[in-house]
Formats: structure tokens, C-alpha cells, sequence
């Protein structure tokens, strides 16, 4: 399938992972992709495995506005505008009970996880031709979840950020979200290294997700495909949500 064809998409956060895997299945499509990222090293390690005609990368803190700015302006420069946008980037410093959090922490995973996605939404709306966004919530932002609650305190923000974004921005631009449970990256190893085969005993699919699990949603909630799905949040979970033992 070739849906994105002629269409230009910004994914944040995606130098490895699952930012990096939808921007592959993008790109296998027919999309030209903007990846941002923190290590420039590895960002142009991921434009070269992408295709240098196909893919640009511009370094950057996801939650610095002159980055953003300049990401989105390579975007329109480069390929000619943006149509799509995934707010993959986040953070997670804090593991813990809330009442021991560090604050600054807390502060820190509210401005990376929702208010940078609301910012690279509105510099994305300038750009003027924008048509789908996909928020990265989190399985977490769906119920309690120890060890990571505010981290999934910060999701369940998100995901109300993107119904009140579907409802504010439609018919011109439809919002939603994916919230996957644990899926194997560098970012979520610490939830799953040394014991996978326990950890997967949670699920009914009786594995741990991988990238390419959760960029395959994404690109049918970017896509024309989901033409009339906007506002909501799609459990990319394995079945967890379903056993409520995540």
C-alpha cells in the first residue's frame, strides 16, 4: 500500500524504537519523514537506515521550543509541508511512589510527555496543510499503574489532551492516540529486563509488544483509512487491558 504517498510527516522521538519504526513504515508507504531526537549520532544513524531522499533528521530536546520551531520549518523547507504528526517523544525519570516523587521530576515529565505535544501540535497547525496527529499515551494513563505513577498520571493527561484537541481542531484535523502496553525498547527495559518470560505472562498474546506492533496502528490512524476516527485512544496492549493485569 502506498497511502502517503506525496505526504510529509514529523515524528518526534524517533531516532530508535517505536518512534523509529513508524517512521520505517511511513516511509514503506510512500511518506517523506522529519525524525527529531535528542542524539544526533543516532539520528543520523536512523536517516541513513530510512534513505537520505526520504528521510531528514533535525536533533533536538522535545521540549525546547526553538527546536520545535526548526523542526517543523525543515519539514516545510525539505519536503514542501506537513501533513502528519506523531508526539512520540517522552520521558519517565521518576519510578517510585507519589509520595516520594521529586517534583522537579513530576515538573519535568508534564512539560516532555503533554505540554511539549500540545506545542509540536501547534507549530504543526502553522505550518498549514496538517490533516491527522497521533499522541503516544500509555497503557499506564488508563489505571493505576506502581512503580510509574506519575508517568501515568502524565499519559492520562495526554489522553484527555487529544479528545479536547479532536474536538477543538475538527473537521480540518483529526487527533488521536495509541496507548501501548510494554513494548521492548531501550526506553521500557527496565520494566521487563532479566524476567521477559514473567513479564509476558501477563498478557493474553503471551509476548511483549516490539515497535513494529504499535507503528502499524499508527499509520492506519494517520492514513485516510481512518478517515472518520478521531478523538480516541486505541490499546496497543497484547491484551492486557482486557485481563486488567497489566
Amino acid at each position: 500500500m502506498q497511502r502517503f504517498e506525496g505526504s510529509v510527516a514529523l515524528i518526534t522521538g524517533a531516532s530508535r524504537g517505536i518512534g523509529f519504526a513508524i517512521a520505517r513504515r511511513l516511509v514503506s508507504e510512500g511518506a517523506n519523514v522529519v525524525v527529531t531526537g535528542r542524539d544526533k549520532k543516532a539520528l543520523d544513524e536512523a536517516v541513513t537506515e530510512l534513505g537520505e531522499d526520504r528521510a531528514s533528521g533535525v536533533a533536538g530536546k522535545a521540549d525546547d521550543r526553538e527546536h520545535q520551531a526548526a523542526a517543523v520549518a525543515h519539514a516545510v523547507e525539505r519536503f514542501g509541508g506537513l501533513d502528519h504528526l506523531v508526539n512520540n517523544a517522552g520521558i519517565n525519570p521518576a519510578y517510585g511512589p507519589l509520595a516520594g516523587i521529586d517534583l522537579d521530576a513530576a515538573r519535568k515529565i508534564l512539560e516532555v510527555n503533554v505540554i511539549a505535544a500540545l506545542a509540536w501540535t501547534r507549530e504543526a497547525l502553522a505550518a498549514g496543510r496538517l490533516k491527522s496527529v497521533v499522541n503516544m499515551a500509555s497503557i499506564a494513563g488508563t489505571a493505576a499503574s506502581p512503580g510509574i505513577g506519575f508517568y501515568g498520571i502524565s499519559k492520562a493527561a495526554l489522553i484527555n489532551q487529544t479528545e479536547q484537541l479532536a474536538e477543538e481542531l475538527a473537521p480540518a484535523v483529526r487527533v488521536n492516540a495509541l496507548a501501548p502496553a510494554v513494548v521492548k525498547s531501550r526506553f521500557s527495559k527496565a520494566l521487563y529486563e532479566g524476567r521477559e518470560t514473567e513479564a509476558a505472562a501477563a498478557y493474553p498474546l503471551a509476548r511483549l509488544g516490539e515497535p513494529d506492533d504499535v507503528a502499524g496502528p499508527a499509520a492506519f490512524l494517520l492514513s485516510d483509512d481512518a478517515a472518520w476516527v478521531t478523538g480516541q485512544t486505541i490499546l496497543v496492549d497484547g491484551g492486557a487491558g482486557a485481563r486488567r493485569t497489566w
